[in-house]
């Protein structure tokens, strides 16, 4: 097994940990209903499923 040859201080620990960074979610706003929404993702808005501003899934065509 390795062992370390000397105890690593907490600052220098923390130091190699400085890179790892919490990033906010880029927000996007559809053209056609005005929600907002993750970049790349489907929404859900008033029963449709929307994608780049188009209907992907109408649910109350699906129920009939």
């Amino acid at each position: 097994m390795a062992h370390p040859k000397r105890k690593i201080s907490k600052q220098r620990r923390d130091k190699r940990r400085t890179h790892y960074k919490a990033t906010t979610p880029q927000i996007a706003k559809d053209p056609t209903t005005g929600e907002a929404h993750l970049y790349h993702r489907a929404h859900w808005h008033e029963g449709k499923l929307y994608y780049r501003g188009q209907v992907v899934i109408d649910s109350e065509e699906a129920i009939a």
